[in-house]
């Protein structure tokens, strides 16, 4: 028997080692990096366990090699390495050293996403949208009507994006009160407020939003953008308090509303005050926009680093191959960090401006995100701009932070640090 070992020795050494899984690399070896995080959805959808590798190699994923599995890689012209079994096991020990700020966490099924948005066509596009189509990942659209009849607990991930809460349709009234998709946006949201029993559109808004909390409460995962963080937030605020000028309501709006704001209603934000203002854009002072002194070519934001084994959910939700990111404006651009509220946490700022770009809370069972600007590759999109084609930005870091919530809910919960 002793012959035949140097033999089998040999045969090992030169036979090839059959691949094990399939590791998508996440840093600056990937070549698409926006249709990695639709593979690794896929890849769920097949009922095929994910390993979301935080902070190893800008938030790599591997999974168990499948050859139809590596032929969506080559189809959808995402980056790969074949690796063995054993090196896998290489890689999970690795990040598993205590001195090491890695971790491993298993995503397990794919989310089902819902995206708050009106089925009539407006002349402005969805970052996020755009992020889940060129990723080839699916969602469904809900609106009112639907938000309203209930529909929520049967999704896991629910965005918001260019909305206004407060009934005041953006403030678009005094720019674009004469253009014919303000005017039918104002007649299709009265039509369906008018439907479900609400005299006014501000009241319907306000009963979707706490329909959104009670979604949030449950378990759900909020991820909103742009306008939408804010104007949620003041609309829980003045719950039963008229913020609607004459011109969106048909009465006068009261005129204490800065009296009367609650506070401890909102997710994020407080100390704000509610612009009531109709000739203005802006609903309130939590946002920047129109008091930050920064320049295009020096507007950055700069993702703080979390601990991958005791914080988790902010690691996730922070992977990218860069740190410093470039910013972009929108109705609401960042936060003033003065009125974010001081349980909730900061993941992306610009320091010396005092804005928050990427905030993070939970709430009940559930957790929330707010990401401000409305796209991360188009720097001041304005209305009625053509929507950004991402085949330009397959690498894209800004839009990297929003696929890192689509993500999110397939993650196995971990015990947190108490």
């Amino acid at each position: 028997m002793k012959k035949f070992i140097p033999f089998i020795l040999l045969l090992l050494a030169v036979t090839p080692v059959q691949a094990a899984y399939i590791l998508l690399p996440m840093d600056n070896t990937q070549k698409n990096h926006l249709k990695a995080y639709g593979i690794a959805y896929y890849v769920l959808q097949q009922d095929v366990e994910v390993n979301w590798l935080l902070n190893y190699r800008g938030g790599s994923f591997m999974f168990s090699h499948h050859s139809a599995l590596e032929s969506e890689c080559i189809v959808r012209g995402v980056s790969y390495q074949i690796i063995a079994d054993v090196q896998a096991d290489a890689i999970l020990i690795e990040i598993a050293d205590p001195q090491s700020n890695t971790d491993a966490v298993k995503l397990q099924k794919p989310p089902l996403i819902a995206v708050y948005t009106p089925k009539s066509k407006l002349p402005w596009d969805d970052a996020v949208t755009l992020a889940l189509t060129y990723a080839e990942i699916p969602y469904e659209v809900v609106y009112d009507e639907e938000v309203m009849g209930g529909v929520l607990p049967m999704y896991d991930w629910l965005h918001l994006h260019h909305e206004d809460f407060t009934g005041q349709y953006g403030k678009f009234w005094y720019a674009y009160r004469n253009a014919a998709w303000y005017q039918q946006d104002v007649a299709n949201t009265e039509r369906i407020a008018a439907s479900l029993g609400f005299s006014k559109v501000s009241d319907l808004k306000t009963a979707v939003a706490h329909k959104i909390r009670e979604f949030t409460l449950g378990g759900g995962y909020l991820f909103a953008m742009c306008s939408a963080p804010d104007s949620y937030d003041i609309a829980l605020a003045t719950d039963h308090i008229d913020i609607c000028d004459v011109m969106f309501d048909g009465d006068p709006a009261d005129e204490n509303i800065n009296e009367k704001l609650n506070y401890d209603n909102c997710f994020a934000f407080y100390n704000f005050k509610v612009n009531t203002n109709p000739y203005e854009y802006e609903i309130s002072n939590i946002d920047v926009t129109n008091t930050r002194k920064v320049s295009a070519t020096n507007d950055f934001f700069t993702l703080f680093e979390f601990s991958a084994k005791w914080d988790p959910v902010p690691t996730m939700l922070t992977q990218n191959h860069e740190k410093v990111i470039k910013g972009f404006m929108g109705q609401t651009t960042a936060f003033n960090k003065n009125m974010v509220k001081p349980n909730v946490i900061v993941m992306g700022e610009n320091k010396p401006a005092g804005e928050a770009k990427y905030i993070h809370g939970e709430f009940g069972k559930g957790t929330w995100t707010f990401y401000g600007g409305h796209d991360p590759e188009d720097y001041q999109h304005l209305v009625g701009d053509p929507p950004t084609d991402l085949n330009l930005f397959p690498n894209s870091p800004g839009y990297r932070l929003i696929l890192n919530n689509v993500l999110f809910p397939a993650a196995k919960k971990k015990k947190q640090k108490t």
